[in-house]
Formats: structure tokens, sequence, C-alpha cells
């Protein structure tokens, strides 16, 4: 059922403090609270919802805490921790009086992402609002735009074949274990002690044995899915949950370290792809390619990500600029007159290509567009920024939606870090113009 609406009742209470008579309300996080629409974004998610059932959690409280943890660079957990005893935390997501205990489940959170989905943009269309409303981003700000692709990297650890096969063979018993079915060996005391034997043969560098250890490890895996096998033919419901794991445990078992074509790097997470990015310290990463846009010239409030998205199965840059201009025009509401990329995206696909400019480009190149393009590199602080005070650097969340949810999050949340620190800097600008004139304000003379 619809959530609830929120609403204040403006009274006082003998047992319980206020919150608007304890915290300081020229604060930027309370500023902030009265800029964001949430009346707005409670109409866009009300038709999530279904007219029946109990009422859901209100909508400011959870997208609240959503933005909270995104600004802040806090977990699901940190974030429900620290509302607890921060009041401008509390009074942010709408509540009225100090509360000494959380009032929901932490699980709320990964349940509003899931329902969610794809209506995420709608918090970044609402960033972006609220920059333009404070005036830190003017709307010619958003006709030049910068596009760049980097990794979000998933949380597994360095996919080596002694690993992989271990993962599988854990996952596997696990499963067993949990559907009741008695296998006839589990291996699982072989399979850690041989991994770790194939970890240490391998560090000095004597690959004879170390592939000893790998052949061990294959023969157990396969003599777990033949028994499983076994076990469960004929049993429909069984076959259905143990399809896709068995499958994951095959593929892992037979690819090979130099193999062609599709691998999986992880039990736990099938979507993972390896990328490389041409980087001397990381030469390939593990995750999924994001697509992040900025604005090119430089707005009173800096940088803002104008618009992000998440790019499965690693597409080339080039065959994604013609979507990803018209998904920031349709966020915006801004036509783009040029957008500034790296060498990556030749060949690409944009409506308008004279006014796509390349970076090393020459013809066409004079003047302002050389300017500009000299700027096309103030992008790559945004994701450093993004990846350091953000969740891009590590995603946590489950699946490709998962990956889809933690980019576009990532983007509000750095967005309304330059919005606070914007209402930061006009308060203090205001406190000096404020102090100036009253330093130098005359005394009045006395009477005489």
């Amino acid at each position: 059922m619809r959530p609830k609406k929120h609403k204040t009742t403006g009274a006082n209470d003998f047992f319980r403090a206020r919150l608007d008579q304890i915290i300081n309300l020229k604060h930027e996080l309370v500023r902030l609270t009265g800029k964001i629409d949430w009346d707005w974004i409670d109409g866009e998610i009300a038709p999530l919802y279904s007219e029946n059932g109990r009422p859901g959690t209100e909508t400011r409280f959870v997208i609240g805490l959503l933005l909270l943890k995104h600004i802040y660079g806090l977990s699901d957990e940190g974030v429900c921790e620290r509302w607890v005893h921060d009041p401008y935390f509390q009074y942010f997501t709408g509540e009225e009086f100090f509360q000494h205990a959380f009032p929901h489940e932490r699980s709320d959170l990964s349940h509003w992402r899931k329902r969610l989905g794809d209506r995420l943009e709608l918090l970044l269309a609402e960033s972006l609002r609220v920059a333009h409303d404070v005036g830190a981003l003017r709307g010619k700000d958003l006709e030049r735009v910068t596009v760049d692709t980097t990794v979000q990297p998933k949380a597994i650890t360095f996919p080596t074949d002694a690993k992989l096969l271990h993962a599988a063979i854990q996952g596997l018993n696990r499963l067993a274990r949990k559907h009741g079915v008695r296998l006839r060996q589990s291996y699982s005391r072989i399979a850690k002690a041989t991994a770790m034997m194939a970890g240490r043969y391998a560090h000095a560098k004597q690959f004879k044995r170390h592939q000893r250890q790998l052949r061990i490890l294959r023969s157990r895996l396969g003599r777990i899915i033949r028994d499983i096998r076994r076990k469960i033919e004929g049993q429909d419901a069984l076959e259905e949950a143990f399809a896709l794991p068995l499958s994951r445990a095959t593929q892992i078992r037979s690819q090979q370290q130099r193999q062609r074509g599709w691998k999986l790097y992880s039990f736990h997470a099938p979507e993972v792809e390896c990328i490389g990015k041409g980087k001397a310290s990381a030469p390939y990463e593990f995750g999924v390619k994001a697509s992040i846009v900025t604005n090119n010239r430089p707005a009173p409030g800096g940088q803002f990500v104008l618009h992000a998205k998440a790019l499965p199965d690693n597409p080339y840059d080039g065959h994604t600029l013609r979507d990803v201009i018209d998904r920031t025009e349709t966020l915006t509401g801004c036509a783009i007159e040029c957008a500034f990329v790296d060498k990556g995206y030749r060949g690409h696909d944009a409506q308008n290509p004279r006014r796509v400019f390349i970076s090393g480009q020459k013809r066409g190149v004079f003047g302002t567009i050389k300017r500009q393009l000299r700027r096309r590199s103030a992008i790559e602080p945004v994701i450093g920024h993004l990846k350091a005070d953000g969740h891009l650097g590590r995603c946590y969340l489950k699946g490709r939606a998962g990956d889809a949810a933690n980019v576009i999050l990532s983007a509000v949340g750095y967005n309304f870090r330059r919005i606070l620190a914007w209402l930061r800097a006009l308060w203090y600008l205001f406190l000096a113009a404020f102090f100036s004139v009253t330093s130098h304000r005359t005394p009045l003379k006395s009477a005489s």
C-alpha cells in the first residue's frame, strides 16, 4: 500500500525535545532539507505501490536515509546507527522530536532500492534542480558536457583459479545442506588445504606443483557436481534450485586461464566482467563499466554529475554516446550543444557528430573550442571523488540491478555534497559581510 504522508504537528511535548529547538537552523543540512521537494518525490514513487496491503514506510524517511548514506559515504548499518545519535540526520528524514531508537528495520533500505529500480534517476534530477535553485548550477552550464567512462569494481577478490574452484566447492556444499541433499563426501577440508598450497606454490614459482593442486581441486569439484546430479535426478524442485549453481560450477571447472571468450570471475557474482582501461597501477579491473557526464563549463558550485549509468556487457565507449547524450538531455531538460570526450569514443554514433570533440583532435579545434577541449580532463577528479568519497570505488550491492543503483546513487551523493559545500560557502560569505559592516559602523555620540 502507498506510504503514509509525512505530517508534523507543530506542538510541544513535555517529555520530548523538539529538534528545531536543539539544532542550528542555519546549518547547511537543515537548509538543504527545505530545498528538496519531498512531495514531488512522493508523488513519483506512489505508482510503484498497490492500493492494498499494509502502508509502506514514509517516503521521506527512507529517501532521506538513502541520500544521507551516499552524501557521507556510509554503509546501510552505519547510516542507521548514526541516525540514532545525530539530530541533524533525524531532522533531514522528517522527524519532529528527538528519537532514542531507530524506528524501522535496516533491511527497508534494500527493499526500497529494489522497488525503485530505474526510478532512482528522479533523485539525480532532483539534485540538479536543487543545485539550480540555490544558484550553484546555471542553465547555460548544461549546454556543454564532458562524457567519460570508468569501472565500478565489484566486492570480489582477485579471481585466481584456486580461489574460484574452492568457492564453487563451498557454494555447492552450502546449497546441498540448505536443501537437505546428503553428499557422499564434501571435500571441504581437502579443498581448503589444496587451495592454500596452490597459492603457496604459485608464490614460490613452483608451477608444476601448483598445477597438480589445481587438478586435485578440479577433480573434487567434478565429483561433487556428479554426486549432486545423481541425488536430485527426477526431483523437479531440486533440479530447478541447483540448475544455476551447477552451471556456474561446471563453467569454473572447465575454463582455462588464457582462454578467449566469456569467463566466470566470481561464483556469487556472475555479472562481474574483466575490464582493461590501460592503467599501469591496475591493468585489469573486475566490475562493470559506468558512464559519467559532467558540465564542461565551470559552474558557480563546481562540477556536477548530469547523468550516470551502468553499462553491462562492457560495450565500446563510442557505441554508447548517442544514448548517453539523449538521456542527459531528458534528465536536464536542456539541449546539448557540444560534447567533449577522450579517444575511446572514436567512431561514435552521436546524432550530431560535428559537435563532438575528441581529445587530440586538430580539425575544427581553435579558439574557444580549444580551451573547452582542454577542460575535458576536469572530469577525472570528479570520478576520483565519486570513488573516494562515495561508493563508486566498491559496489557491495547484489546483481546488475545493484550495480545500476550504486552508480546513480553515488552520483546523487556527489551532487548533494557539492550543494552542501555551496550552502556552507554562502553562509560564510554572509557572516563575513555582516561582521565587516558592523566593525566599520561608527559608534553613537553620547548625549551631552
